[in-house]
Order: structure tokens, then sequence, then C-alpha cells
């Protein structure tokens, strides 16, 4: 299992409870959080919901809230009834968003800018309930340290293709995880669903 702590279990069955036997979509297309929701044995239908993201001034929460949502509402227009749920994840080093890497040569520079430092981690989640057409939006924050990389355990990564797609261009559930030296905060945010949040919006939207 990709979560095993005792607590995302736990948080796990009491998200599975609360779904009970609704449909639930997710708006996006990451193995990740499709995976996530799996272990908990919910198997949600995909549907990739692909809206023009902007990296932009705001606040990094209300970027990711934002953009959650827009993946969710335009999810939603196929759909007669159920949850849609989207997320959106950013990394943010000293009030720089980094999302997704457009290459090789840009993925690069951002392992390089995050090499032996702290970065933050937001991802924002959207929820939407058909049947009575209540939406609610959170986020949440995790702090992730990196250890010391060289150019070549850099580029050994990039290597992998694992970064692609990626906001930081990193994944720190797969080979990318010795990039990481210590994280403060949940994992699974960081994998991009924070189940805290999940099941609190499930809870205002129900």
């Amino acid at each position: 299992m990709l979560l095993r702590e005792e607590k995302y279990l736990q948080v796990g069955r009491e998200i599975k409870a609360l779904v009970g036997g609704r449909q639930l979509v997710l708006a996006s297309s990451s193995p990740r959080r499709k995976q996530i929701l799996t272990e908990m044995g919910i198997e949600p239908v995909i549907r990739s919901s692909d809206i023009d993201e902007h990296l932009n001034s705001s606040p990094p929460e209300l970027h990711v809230k934002k953009y959650a949502l827009e993946k969710a509402k335009m999810v939603s227009s196929q759909f007669q009834q159920g949850l849609i749920m989207g997320a959106d994840t950013v990394v943010v080093f000293e009030n720089q968003v980094l999302g997704k890497p457009k290459g090789k040569g840009e993925a690069f520079q951002m392992l390089n800018l995050l090499s032996g430092k702290t970065h933050t981690v937001f991802t924002g989640v959207a929820l939407i309930n058909l049947c009575n057409h209540k939406e609610a939006t959170g986020f949440q924050v995790t702090r992730v340290r990196f250890n010391s990389l060289s150019r070549q355990k850099i580029e050994e990564y990039l290597e992998t293709g694992e970064y692609a797609d990626k906001a930081g261009a990193y994944g720190i559930q797969g080979m990318g995880s010795f990039l990481v030296k210590e994280i403060k905060g949940d994992l699974d945010n960081v994998i991009g669903l924070p189940l805290a949040t999940v099941g609190n919006l499930l809870r205002e939207v129900l």
C-alpha cells in the first residue's frame, strides 16, 4: 500500500463510509490520486479535466482551491448525479510558485533550486455534490526538505521520466523519495490528495 500508517487507514475508512454507495468522479488523470482512493476501497470514475492552468501572483492556497474547483466544475457537466472531486497541487519556494515543468530543462532548474532547502506543498481539493448542488473547497500544506543533490543525481532522476506532470518536478512516493530528507505534515498531501481535507469537505457537501 502507498499509505500504510494507521491514521491514514482510519481516515480512509471514514471517507469510504461517507461516500457510501455514491458514485465518485475524480476530475484528474493523476495515477497517484486514483491509487490513494483505490487503497481506501473506492473505485473512482476518472475524467480528465483539460483546463489551461496559469501560475499567477495569487496566494498559493487561493490558487490551488480555484483550479481544483474549476476542474470539478468542468467535469460535472458530464454527469447527472454523484460526487465530483477536483484537486490541484503546487510547490512554493521562497514565494515562487512551481507548477509542472514544461520539459527536462525546466525540471532540472526546479530540482536544483530545491536542493538542500525546504519548500512548501499546497494541495487544494474541491467537491461538488450533484444531488443537492452543494460545493466546498479546502487546502492543506506540508513542508518538505530536500537532500543536497549533485548535478549527477538530478540528471539520473530526470532520466527516469518520473518528473513529468508533477508539481515541483518530483514524485515523493516513487523513485523521487531519495530526494527528500524530511517532511513536516501529511505525506498524502505531497502525493496530491490530502485525506483529512477530503473527509472534511465530504461532511460539508453531504
